[in-house]
């Protein structure tokens, strides 16, 4: 059976998620009847439960973008967090920004263990850490790879890193 449940209005969420994180200020926007926060890094996790609480179920994605190259960017990563609410199919879009060189967040994974895979992905890609990951190791690339792929100042070429690491070939692997 299909959930046909309409969303909540974007009033009712904010009012609900910033009832539950008194004090924490949250900046909204909404796009494509999606509704979006930005929270400040120091409150990422008590928003992150606070989100949980009032009934944001599922830990939907994690991801990162590098904003180098954004003409008017104030800041260089903004990690996102997409969370769904599986009984009215609402979504919520959580954003925080982070600066080199503090770029540390605390992990999700106490709020989701889902989190887990999804925060080493960020941090092979982007050098996003997260504090108090109960596994805190790559994931995508050997432990010994020193850089970050998906950021904007990585050379097309790479930096040599793959002359560094023995091929494994197919029957190897």
């Amino acid at each position: 059976m299909t959930n046909t449940t309409a969303h909540s209005d974007a009033g009712g969420l904010q009012s609900r998620l910033s009832g539950e994180v008194p004090g924490v200020s949250l900046a909204w926007s909404t796009y494509q009847d999606q509704t979006r926060a930005v929270v400040p890094a120091a409150d990422l996790l008590s928003v992150l439960q606070a989100s949980k609480k009032i009934g944001f179920d599922q830990l939907t994605d994690i991801t990162c973008v590098d904003l180098l190259e954004y003409g008017n960017a104030t800041d260089r990563f903004e990690v996102v967090y997409l969370l769904l609410n599986i009984e009215t199919s609402e979504r919520l879009t959580l954003k925080t920004y982070l600066n080199e060189p503090d770029l540390t967040i605390p992990s999700a994974t106490s709020v989701w263990f889902g989190a887990d895979w999804l925060e080493r992905e960020v941090y092979d890609m982007y050098g996003i850490i997260f504090a108090g990951h109960p596994n805190f190791k790559r994931l995508l690339l050997p432990q010994e790879f020193q850089s970050f792929p998906l950021r904007k100042d990585y050379p097309v070429k790479g930096r040599g890193e793959r002359h560094n690491f023995p091929v494994i070939t197919r029957a190897e692997s």
